[in-house]
């Protein structure tokens, strides 16, 4: 449509002519234009600028009279383009009256929107070229200042805000000042640079994400081969159950066949000794109904005296124990692999839980924090020391004069007077104890740690099994593997224990009204941990008390 159009009415060409630099307009719409410039002699385009003189005579084109005619169609011109006249979204040309066409450049210095036409003397106007154009605005009025009407090309440092030139004379006097490109060009640095630190940490973390991909994958492999491979052992291991039992089943059977043989084979020779017998005794007690003395007498001595008889008078049977010791050694053999299986269990367990590919959660900042992880903890009476009471719920621990009458058992401690709880502990735990009286060491162990005698493999801290921090009536020290670190802290009589098991973070805090660090432990556990306390044996602390707190 712009080849048909008048670039000074914008409507389609009405009896056009073409001037000597080639353009083409409206007859009367040149005509118009060069009235205008008659005073000064001087006759131009009105695109080019271009002068033409002198003026000269117009004429119609009627071949491109023609082509406006057929563009003028109604079915033509519904084809034509109609995205050069401005829509409601566009931003419309501020010189155009009439229907306003698209804006293709905005200027900051007039300020401005212009469509191609009334674009051109912004090309060919030296004055106009040196303006700033910029792709189409609907801002510009932004850049005007309110207050003077003018376009705000300056920057006020001091009240960080564009102003125009006039505001420098009054209010923003004596204000540091400078043109709105100068600071521009500064801030455009300032964005290069954090661009760069962005586009830097985009990189990063795309990084970051494609090793968390390849971390996905290699997590998802190796989970999926274990599994498989557990699945085969576990497999084989039931086969192997599956086989033992099958065989103990046939040992018994062809035990079971011996032995019914054996009994039977008696029992048919005993049965027929049983019928001999009867039979000598009809004969017997045939003679002694015979009435004739003298034919008793003479047929007395011809009976055969009795044999022998092969078997005992009497069987001796086992007491009814007949398989029953088979039943006890399988009983014994599962026994015995559900001990296995447990520890082992343990260990494929805490192998499970040191499968930590992220850093661990940042340690807790506040009570509420640990709070999230509070686990509930008993005493395991089995491995209390006999000096020691431990309440009903098993929760608090009570140094006493007089032994206790616990049942031997291997899990308990026989001279160091300290217990450990019932619970396992792995991932994250917090709990709290509560100490009266003297001195209470509040501690950590593994579950393997020695129960017989009084030597350091035996006792809370004293080597590498168990980490505790004994809190005296004056002072705290840490022990562990023998090895002791004063702690210079003010004493509370509340302790607070956090466990990260898979980071291989202990810590002990000081709690009353704020948590204090006493000791933290950066290490790596290689078995689940259980809660303890040892009192002390000074016997002038019986009464000394530990009470694991039931935190809410």
């Amino acid at each position: 449509m712009d080849t048909f159009s008048c670039s000074i009415c914008l409507d389609l060409l009405k009896d056009p002519v073409t001037i000597p630099c080639g353009h083409s307009y409206c007859m009367d719409c040149i005509k118009d234009h060069w009235d205008g410039e008659d005073q000064r002699r001087n006759y131009s385009c009105p695109q080019r600028r271009k002068e033409v003189i002198p003026r000269p005579a117009l004429e119609k084109n009627f071949t491109l009279a023609a082509l406006v005619e057929d563009v003028r169609k109604p079915g033509l011109r519904a084809a034509a383009p109609g995205h050069c006249y401005a829509e409601p979204e566009d931003v419309a040309c501020d010189v155009c009256t009439g229907r306003k066409r698209k804006a293709v450049k905005s200027c900051l210095s007039c300020p401005a929107s212009y469509c191609k036409n009334h674009l051109h003397p912004h090309y060919d106007a030296p004055p106009l070229k040196k303006h700033k154009l910029v792709n189409p605005s609907r801002t510009l009025q932004d850049n005007i200042c309110s207050r003077h009407d003018e376009v705000m090309k300056i920057f006020c440092r001091t009240d960080q805000q564009c102003i125009c030139y006039l505001c420098t004379m009054d209010e923003h006097k004596g204000h540091e000042t400078v043109s709105a490109a100068a600071e521009r060009t500064e801030r455009q640095r300032e964005l290069e640079v954090r661009r760069g630190k962005l586009q830097q940490r985009i990189q990063d973390r795309e990084k970051d994400v494609k090793l968390l991909q390849q971390e996905v994958e290699a997590i998802n492999h190796s989970a999926d081969k274990t599994v498989e491979d557990s699945e085969k052992i576990f497999t084989e291991l039931i086969r192997l159950l599956q086989k033992r039992s099958s065989d103990v089943k046939q040992q018994i059977r062809s035990q079971q066949e011996t032995e019914v043989s054996r009994v039977k084979d008696v029992q048919e020779k005993l049965e027929q000794e049983i019928t001999e017998l009867k039979r000598k005794d009809a004969e017997l007690e045939q003679l002694s109904h015979t009435e004739d003395h003298t034919q008793f007498l003479l047929n007395y001595p011809s009976l055969p005296a009795l044999r022998e008889s092969t078997h005992s008078s009497s069987i001796n049977i086992r007491p009814l124990r007949h398989f029953e010791d088979v039943t006890a050694a399988v009983s014994e053999l599962r026994d015995k692999l559900q001990d296995v299986l447990r520890d082992t269990w343990r260990k494929i367990s805490l192998a499970l839980t040191d499968v930590d590919v992220l850093l661990s959660e940042p340690e807790p900042k506040s009570r509420d924090g640990f709070l999230k992880y509070s686990q509930e903890i008993t005493l395991d009476p089995n491995t209390a020391n006999r000096f020691l009471l431990l309440s009903e719920d098993n929760r608090k621990v009570t140094r006493v004069e007089e032994q206790q009458s616990y049942p031997d058992h291997p899990d308990r401690f026989t001279v160091s007077f300290h217990v450990l709880s019932r619970e396992s502990l792995t991932g994250r735990c917090y709990w709290e104890v509560e100490k009266r009286g003297g001195r209470v060491n509040v501690a950590v162990s593994y579950r393997n740690i020695s129960r017989r005698g009084q030597s350091d493999e035996s006792r809370l801290g004293s080597n590498d099994k168990s980490w505790a921090l004994r809190c005296d009536r004056k002072d705290y020290t840490f022990w562990h593997n023998n090895v002791s670190t004063s702690i210079q802290s003010p004493v509370s009589s509340r302790i607070g224990v956090y466990l990260d098991h898979g980071a291989g973070i202990l810590c002990f805090y000081s709690v009353s009204e704020t948590m204090t660090l006493l000791h933290r432990v950066q290490t790596r556990f290689t078995q689940p941990l259980y809660a303890g306390v040892e009192l002390s044996d000074n016997i002038f602390c019986n009464g000394a008390s530990a009470k694991f707190i039931k935190l809410k």
